[in-house]
């Protein structure tokens, strides 16, 4: 823990383009100590972690807290298909990963013939983009086929459920709020 930690405030010092000297200057701790304390030679109060912290401008929680994983691109020699109990479809993750994130996006691709789950409902919405075949989507008691190249979004509140009613598979884009994965 206390070496995240002077890798941090050492990290973090860079950043701001401050010399041991400019921090020095604004905590008010001496040069030799700030060393130390970057070395992790020395350990370090709570009141000089957060004059540090001060300095920096960030919260003193900043240094305790996991770094935040933010992988924005997805490769395709990254991805990795997988099945979810109870379906016969197969699903690959093409979102990226980042706190922030609300929405959900996957290739689906649904055998031939095959319902892709029971009727189910839950909170959110969802948009599927059909690429490669054809897909009945029934909302209610209402069914429409939807083709490549043809689109389809409604209230996931609504009970649906997917079908591919052709002889190949069905290859999709789905994307999904709130997050699953």
């Amino acid at each position: 823990m206390i070496g995240e930690i002077s890798k941090k405030i050492r990290d973090l010092r860079k950043e701001h383009n401050f010399t041991l000297k400019d921090l020095s200057e604004r905590t008010g701790l001496s040069v030799s100590f700030i060393s130390q304390i970057e070395n992790g030679s020395s350990s370090l109060a709570i009141t000089s972690l957060k004059k540090i912290a001060d300095a920096l401008n960030v919260n003193i929680s900043y240094f305790f807290k996991a770094p935040e994983t933010r992988n924005f691109l997805v490769k395709a020699a990254e991805e990795k298909t997988f099945k979810i109990e109870g379906s016969n479809s197969e699903f690959i993750r093409i979102s990226g990963d980042f706190p922030s994130r609300t929405m959900e996006s996957m290739l689906v691709i649904i055998p031939p013939e095959q319902t892709h789950g029971s009727r189910f409902n839950h909170p959110g919405e969802e948009f599927v983009y059909v690429l490669e075949g054809g897909l009945i989507v029934t909302l209610d008691n209402t069914e429409y086929f939807v083709g490549a190249g043809d689109s389809i979004q409604y209230p996931s509140t609504i009970l649906h459920s997917w079908k591919n009613p052709l002889k190949q598979n069905t290859k999709l884009i789905c994307v999904i709020t709130p997050l699953i994965f």
